[in-house]
């Protein structure tokens, strides 16, 4: 949204208006939040795969396309492929562009609805492509292609960026990139029209052969009796239906998973990354570098970097080590509290300012590049790893609930703060902030490297615990 808001705000009537300005961009939030709460009723009913079908009506509605090409419409016959890769891909186009029903839009009301349906859209995607990937995909790896999906997030962001940089010359160009954005809308509808039902959810909807087949083509066929056999124990265990109610987030174990999951994300929040992305580009200029798509791109492939490590990484090290790793710096190269620690020396004792920026860049380049690594990808698959069955759908709802929450406070202040203690002060937060993630990653989380979800459930289920006894 960076690159065209100056384009929308002149042509729109608002440019200068900084309240508007500001309303445009943050009511995606508001949607987002809107979409992660009731994300979890729709995947609990319908499953995942008619869920994303019907996510993108938010996506597309009132987008006005003047043709559409076949050959985009093109099925996916590779589903790990599709939902690990081309999701978090599409869902980033969709946020980097971000401005769904504002392609024919002539007044600040029609942008600001636009911005809204595509919050709701996006908050019910960011549930969804996590729930999905750890349901399907075999326990060997569920971890790769976990960090796939942040893979298709920084590949999303990149195209995002170079999408916008016609806009610099091009007043109107944002509405050419509103059409753009609505194509993934309409792969992703089709593209899910071939992909599988989560066996899990099969079995839970009672349709069992359905889930045997799914087993069968996704796992092998000497997966099938086991996994059936650990699905049926975990339903029989705790009553298990098509709809888990929120209440139910107040009891053991789903209250511990809920606390874990809203936590990691405040942390992650806190940590600051978002304000760090948004500082980068001032970073930069003060090295020299004034090309906003250059700096952008610096960013953007280090983050990639830092996803390729972490896949790499994710199924031979654990998710906790990963985690604590990106933290703390016991992982790879270094780590994310030394980085923000750096930036803060390199302001506060600029010995020779030449060294004082390149510390900074250095600082903000490794930040990204460990948050890359585990903080990034592992918060967001290691939540439905926890989850029970039932429940997985409102623990992830309310979870990224908490993300979006923190993700608009975060937007909200820091500018404010920066310009009232300083950039040192704000940066020493985030690193603080990062340690208090690492030790709360050591004392909380459970390690779910090759365990199937069911073992994972029954191992945190007091009942599957007692019964063992």
């Amino acid at each position: 949204m960076n690159g065209p808001i100056v384009s929308i705000a002149r042509e729109l009537g608002f440019e200068g208006n900084s309240i508007l300005e500001g309303l445009v961009v943050s009511i995606f939030i508001a949607g987002a939040f809107i979409g992660s709460i009731s994300s979890g009723s729709l995947v609990d009913k319908l499953g995942c795969r008619r869920t994303f079908q019907i996510d993108t009506i938010p996506l597309i509605l009132g987008a006005i396309l003047r043709e559409i090409s076949h050959q985009c419409l093109h099925a996916f016959t590779e589903i790990t492929l599709f939902s690990t890769f081309c999701l978090p891909s599409f869902q980033q186009v969709y946020a980097g562009t971000s401005l769904y029903h504002g392609a024919q839009a002539h007044s600040v009301d029609e942008i600001l609805w636009g911005r809204f349906l595509v919050g709701l859209g996006i908050g019910v995607n960011t549930v969804l492509v996590p729930i999905y990937i750890s349901e399907v995909a075999p326990t060997k790896y569920r971890g790769s292609l976990g960090a796939l999906c942040q893979i298709g997030t920084c590949l999303g962001i990149i195209s995002s960026l170079f999408l916008a940089i016609p806009s610099d010359n091009d007043p109107h160009w944002w509405r050419m990139m509103l059409y753009i954005a609505s194509v993934p809308g309409f792969i992703l509808t089709l593209g899910m029209q071939f992909a599988v039902d989560s066996p899990r959810w099969l079995c839970k909807a009672g349709k069992l052969d359905d889930a045997k087949s799914v087993i069968r083509d996704l796992w092998g066929a000497s997966e099938v009796e086991k996994a059936v056999k650990e699905f049926l124990s975990v339903s029989k265990n705790d009553g298990s239906d098509l709809n888990g109610r929120w209440f139910e987030l107040l009891e053991e174990p789903h209250s511990r998973v809920a606390f874990i999951g809203g936590a990691l994300f405040v942390l992650q929040q806190f940590a600051g990354i978002n304000g760090v992305l948004y500082f980068s580009s001032l970073t930069f200029q003060d090295v020299g570098v004034t090309n906003g798509a250059l700096a952008s791109s610096v960013v953007g492939l280090t983050n990639l970097a830092g996803a390729l490590t972490a896949l790499y990484l994710i199924d031979k090290q654990g998710r906790r080590k990963l985690l604590i790793g990106s933290y703390l710096g016991m992982c790879v190269v270094s780590m994310q509290a030394v980085s923000m620690f750096l930036v803060v020396y390199a302001i506060n004792f600029p010995l020779d300012e030449s060294l004082s920026h390149n510390l900074s860049i250095l600082g903000t380049v490794l930040y990204i590049f460990t948050f890359a690594i585990g903080a990034g990808p592992v918060t967001g698959l290691i939540i439905p790893e926890l989850s029970s069955t039932r429940m997985r759908g409102k623990i992830m709802g309310f979870s990224f609930t908490s993300h979006w929450v923190c993700n608009f406070l975060v937007g909200l202040f820091f500018l404010d703060l920066v310009e009232k203690f300083g950039v040192a002060p704000v940066y020493a937060s985030f690193g603080g902030f990062s340690l208090l993630a690492a030790i709360f990653a050591k004392y909380f989380i459970v390690e779910t490297k090759g365990r199937s979800l069911e073992e994972i459930e029954m191992s945190l289920n007091p009942n599957f615990q007692a019964r063992d006894k």
